[in-house]
């Protein structure tokens, strides 16, 4: 309940797709903060593995797994406006740790996957096409960072009229201010949107059920 307004929609409404978003080898590789290009909140390698969980859950009951990858070419040309605030260059494709994280989130040969030169993973990209033609109502989001192409990405697939849902614990942003003043945002778009590990994992077993 927000504002005195009760949630009426179920945390999966119709049919769902989880949204697995920048969860790349830098996330896990042994750079120290000070070295990054972008800033992370404590635990946030943790709460990218533990997107894991899931994603396992998702392919256990059927539930597309839709991985978005942040990449841009090394001579910069679609760098844009990304490194004119406190991001520093990244994600570029000369680079092995923009790679997306295979081995740690188990991603297969035959899983969705979506390249982006921006923030949110619609812009410039085929998701849209992918999602109506698994027809997709329900996007459950996880990923980084939580203030930027997590936010953004839930932003477009709210203006879309998806139904979208965060996993609190499988997000982290560029600061724990951040990461909350983001959250609180998506709430305020849709009521019931910030979710938790179990009830997001509870909600997609109900989903095998019916």
């Amino acid at each position: 309940m927000l504002n005195g307004k009760p949630n009426k929609r179920a945390l999966i409404e119709g049919k769902p797709a989880l949204i697995v978003i920048d969860i790349q080898k830098s996330t896990f590789a042994p750079i120290p903060d000070d070295e990054r290009s972008i800033a992370h909140m404590p635990d946030y390698a943790e709460r990218m593995a533990r997107t894991k969980i899931a994603i396992d859950r998702a392919r256990e009951v059927g539930i597309p797994v839709i991985f978005i990858q942040e990449i841009h070419r090394a001579d910069l040309v679609d760098m844009g406006r990304e490194t004119d605030g406190d991001e520093d260059i990244h994600c570029l494709d000369n680079n092995p740790l923009t790679a997306l994280a295979e081995d740690e989130l188990d991603i297969r040969p035959d899983d969705y996957r979506i390249q982006k030169r921006r923030y949110s993973a619609f812009y410039g990209t085929d998701l849209e096409i992918l999602l109506r033609g698994l027809k997709v109502d329900t996007l459950i989001l996880t990923g980084g960072l939580t203030d930027v192409c997590v936010h953004y990405t839930f932003v477009d697939g709210h203006q879309g009229d998806y139904f979208c849902r965060v996993i609190e614990d499988c997000v982290a942003g560029s600061s724990l201010a951040a990461h909350q003043a983001s959250l609180n945002a998506m709430e305020y778009l849709q009521h019931g949107a910030i979710r938790s590990l179990d009830e997001v994992l509870a909600a997609m077993d109900g989903q095998a059920a019916a």
